[in-house]
Parts: structure tokens; sequence; C-alpha cells
């Protein structure tokens, strides 16, 4: 028998800044209604209540945050936008979501070991259709995607263990799970819920918001998108700071730039077919605003 989902079309997002502002964005790309919650966490069901909302976005808190508000979410009888609580509580123990993850055939990292650690998204319905996106790799305020030296064979190796252990669990929504490599052989580090402030590499790279997809999901709807006809397009780096209150966005091609008003953290999104292009765009603009000793610096850890 057919799961019955209660309809929403004014979620309340939690969170502030660009991140909840790139959720509410989605929110309105679906026809929705969203709200912007405007205290802390603690504040949340009392602003829903008065907005008269119907559903509820954690936005982009971890697990543990995420634990609370569906547990407060269904005292209110609120839809929760996020994993199932059972599977939140999993990720916030880290030896239990290991375990389940070697059940469903996983390599599992040696806690002792020191080694690159690679991050995937991967968005699931209630079909069973589960996607796999685009490997990143932070370094310091960049996030690298995809990365050289994970051949087009491993990056697939990578895709098809992590849609194993989500498709085991029964995921709906968006999640990113964590692998640590060591020379040829790599394991499973952790998973997080989604989104993680990542998601522009994706939407880039492959054509597919992970935000919206979130939302179609989470309404009941199939993933319209099948894995053989997602490919990644050139390479991107995504960089998280704040800026003066006065600097000046020029754009440009390959160029975008996130941002929620004149203060607080900014996300600097440049693609190109190469990385030599992406390096070039990139320095332009933030030479603009720093100055060229200034974005020599953002760019070393390209």
């Amino acid at each position: 028998m057919p799961i019955r989902l209660s309809p929403f079309s004014c979620p309340l997002v939690a969170g502030h800044g660009v991140a909840a502002l790139r959720i509410r964005q989605a929110c309105i790309e679906r026809g929705m209604k969203p709200v912007a919650a405007l205290g802390g966490e603690a504040m949340l069901m009392e602003e829903a209540r008065a907005a008269g909302c119907d559903a509820l976005h954690p936005g982009e808190s971890d697990a543990v945050t995420q634990v609370a508000i569906a547990e407060r979410c269904r005292h209110l009888g609120l839809r929760f936008l996020g994993s199932e609580p059972a599977l939140l509580e999993a990720m916030t123990e880290a030896r239990a979501m290991r375990q389940l993850m070697r059940e469903a055939g996983l390599p599992l990292a040696a806690s002792e070991q020191k080694g690159d650690i690679i991050a995937i998204s991967l968005l699931a319905d209630r079909f069973g259709r589960v996607l796999y996106l685009s490997p990143r790799q932070r370094r310091g305020p960049v996030a690298v995607a995809p990365l050289g030296w994970l051949t087009s064979e491993r990056y697939r190796y990578l895709g098809e263990l992590a849609a194993r252990g989500v498709a085991s669990l029964g995921v709906v929504g968006l999640v990113e799970i964590r692998f640590r490599v060591v020379g040829n052989r790599l394991g499973f580090v952790d998973m997080r819920p989604g989104p993680t402030g990542d998601e522009a590499l994706d939407d880039v790279l492959i054509g597919l918001d992970p935000l919206v997809e979130q939302l179609r999901v989470l309404a009941g709807e199939r993933l319209r998108e099948r894995q053989a006809r997602l490919s990644l397009d050139g390479q991107a780096r995504l960089w998280r700071f704040e800026l003066p209150s006065s600097a000046i966005f020029s754009g440009g091609a390959g160029m975008r730039l996130d941002r929620c008003g004149q203060t607080g953290e900014v996300r600097l999104l440049a693609w190109g077919r190469r990385t030599g292009e992406v390096e070039a765009r990139a320095r332009r603009v933030l030479a603009e605003w720093w100055g060229e000793e200034q974005a020599s610096r953002w760019l070393v850890t390209l």
C-alpha cells in the first residue's frame, strides 16, 4: 500500500544567509511560498505556527540538530523536509552507521588511516531510484570537483558503492557520503544529511539542482533523470568567504556569486572546461576584490 504524504506548499526554511536563500529559491521554483526563519532553532516552531506554515526545511543543519527539529515537527503536525528521523539518528552514531554500511557491503575506512577525504551527494526517491552526483574534495575554503586523479572507472565504482549504501537504508531525499582514499583503497567514513552547501558544484557540472530535486522526491515524485544520462561537464571550484560590503561582482563567463544581502558569507563558483580556465576566471574576479596578491592566496589550493 503506498505511503500517503501530507502535501506542503508553505515551508519555513531554517537557517540564515545564502544557505537559506538557496533553499527558498528552490522552493519558489517548485511553486511554493517559503517563509524565512528570523530567529534561531528554539524559535522555529513558534515562527512556523505564526506564519501558517505546513512544513519545515532544516536547511544545512547537522544530523543532531535535525533529529531535534524532526521531533518537534512531529509534535506540531508539520511535515519535516529532511531525512527520516531513524536515519538521522543513525547518522549521529558513527559506529551504528558504519555497521549498517558494512552490512550493505561497503568497505570501511580504518579510523587510524590518513588519506584524502572525498564527498559525494546522492538523491533517492520512494521508488528505488538513486542518483550519485559529482565527487568533490574540500581544500580549506574551496571545494573542488571533479577530481583529476579520480578516473572515470573509479568515479563509477565510488558512486555505485555510495548508491548501494543509500539504497540499503531506503533513503528518500538528499544525503552526502564521505569516503577516505588511501592509495587504491577507499573506505566509508560517514553519512551526512543534505544539503551541505556544495550543491552549486552539481548544478553546474551535471545540470541538475539537488535542492530542487530534494523537494521533488520529498513531495513523493519520482526522480526524472537516470544515472546513465548524467555526466560531468568541465571543472568547477566553490569558495565560501565574506566580502566587503562595497564589493561589486562583475560577472563574466563561467562565474556565479550566491549572495544574500550586503553582509555575511557568499559563495563564489567558477566553472571552466579545464583547470587552467577555471583558475584564470576566478583570479580575475578575486583580484577585482582583493588584488593580485590576495587572489593568489585564494588560488593556492588549486
